[in-house]
């Protein structure tokens, strides 16, 4: 129980910086950009309560932080509350969703490079604080990285398939603008059922959205830890 509640404390200010972060720059760009729903709504804040999702923020997590402490293997996986955007108030909807889309992964590789600079202080603390401090900064240099990755997954209702479909011509948007209703039933299928389904039947590991950002979450956790001199 010790080492469980060791973990959440390291993990638990990550996550909550992170998610918060990142959904409030959504809401910040899109004001800027014309539209004040998150503002409205409330959302417009750094408080982490405004955009904690019960289920996806705590209840998920927390479940699968279990199974890592017990199992000693296993992967951290949530969401938060969507900053609500109305794209069609913005002065160039097609155009200035991609700014506003992009503003969430951005903010959080942002994020991995100020807690990879910090983690130059780690010797600078005293000792009994260093060690809880070392693994928070790591967490979050590895949370933020894996976020701003995973979000930039080009499908709807994810931050790269609004990317993509400010991007994309017309002919392309729309097919997969239309995919914003089922795309996270497509993401838990490809997260949860498929490795499953692969690890029972076929009796072989296969994790599609591993696979798929794998390559492009080590290349940029390789050059934030270049760009602040830790490698």
């Amino acid at each position: 129980m010790g080492n469980l509640l060791y973990e959440i404390t390291i993990w638990a200010i990550p996550v909550i910086l992170a998610i918060t972060l990142h959904e409030a720059a959504h809401g910040f760009v899109a004001l800027k950009f014309g539209d004040d729903t998150a503002l409205r709504a409330g959302r417009l804040t750094l408080n982490p309560v405004r955009h904690i999702d019960p289920f996806g923020t705590l209840l998920l997590p927390g479940l699968l932080l279990l199974m890592r402490s017990v199992t000693g293997s296993g992967f951290l996986f949530g969401w938060a509350k969507p900053v609500p955007v109305n794209f069609f108030r913005l002065r160039n909807p097609k155009r200035d969703m991609v700014w506003v889309a992009a503003a969430g992964p951005a903010t959080n590789v942002a994020l991995a490079f100020v807690s990879a600079l910090l983690i130059h202080t780690v010797g600078m603390v005293p000792q009994s604080f260093a060690t809880w401090w070392s693994y928070n900064l790591q967490n979050s240099v590895y949370i933020n990285v894996l976020l701003a990755v995973f979000n930039m997954i080009p499908l709807p209702p994810l931050d790269g398939g609004r990317v993509a479909v400010g991007l994309l011509p017309m002919a392309l948007a729309r097919p997969l603008a239309r995919l914003e209703r089922t795309g996270m039933l497509i993401l838990i299928l490809a997260l949860f059922i498929v490795p499953f389904a692969a690890a029972e039947l076929l009796h072989t590991e296969f994790n599609p959205v591993a696979s798929l950002i794998g390559p492009p979450f080590t290349a940029l956790l390789r050059f934030i830890l270049d760009l602040a001199g830790l490698r």
